[in-house]
């Protein structure tokens, strides 16, 4: 990889400020000054040093948000904030994107990274990777609604989901509950209660096949996996 290159992937400036930091003699490679942008060097192997401090090479970037309402699952929209928009200029220069989509009213566990290889074992119905959600329903969920959902519901633009596992925590005129599915269609938990006429007005997601989420996030904070956490994604 050029040098140059790879401190600007790691947020050290432009390629124009990389090749002023390399002109003023700032940059070492191996304890020995280079110069040269174009000089090529292996973030693996090679120790990279700006005035004395080591460049720890990352390529891929794995953060576990607790998304707040309001805000959109997207790295860009015109009328609202995003959740790119919730981090720090450090992390969003590695671009990372969400991986599937919360509805913008919906909080909880929200993963972004730039690595398209696991966001497409994450995301693909294939996989029927777990997703579970909490949820506050207007009217009073049932054992019927149970067995309705296990069977797998037909939503009101006729598609037929797969079954999912409806627990209840509390039936009352607002039930709450706990919902798992394996799919992540438009609006899905809000329309899988609407196909039994009741509606949610509260969701949460709180895992994520092994990923949980971390509930010492406030809404609107996010952190970097950690290495059992990763392993755990990586390996399912």
């Amino acid at each position: 990889m050029r040098l140059d290159k790879l401190l600007a992937n790691m947020g050290y400036g432009s390629r124009k400020e990389v090749k002023q930091l390399l002109k003023n003699g700032a940059v070492k490679v191996n304890e020995v000054q280079v110069k040269d942008a174009a000089a090529h060097v292996d973030p693996h192997k090679d120790v990279v040093s700006i005035l004395g401090e080591q460049v720890v090479y990352k390529e891929f970037i794995y953060l576990m948000m607790n998304k707040p309402p309001g805000v959109v699952s997207a790295t860009e929209d015109y009328r609202d904030r995003t959740v790119v928009d919730l981090l720090e200029p450090e992390d969003r220069h590695f671009d990372p994107f969400p991986v599937g989509r919360l509805d913008k009213d919906t909080e909880g566990l929200l993963l972004l990274t730039n690595d398209g290889k696991l966001a497409h074992n994450l995301l693909s119905p294939k996989k029927e990777v777990p997703k579970l959600y909490y949820a506050k329903v207007e009217g009073i969920v049932t054992e019927e609604d149970i067995s309705l959902f296990a069977k797998g519901l037909t939503l009101e633009d006729g598609f037929e989901t797969k079954p999912g596992i409806l627990h209840i925590i509390k039936a009352d005129t607002v039930s709450e509950i706990e919902l798992t599915i394996t799919e992540g269609k438009f609006h899905q938990v809000k329309r899988m209660f609407e196909a039994v006429g009741k509606r949610v007005v509260y969701l949460k997601r709180m895992s994520m096949g092994s990923l949980k989420l971390d509930h010492d996030l406030e809404l609107g904070e996010y952190r970097e996996l950690t290495d059992d956490e990763l392993s755990s994604l990586l390996s399912s």
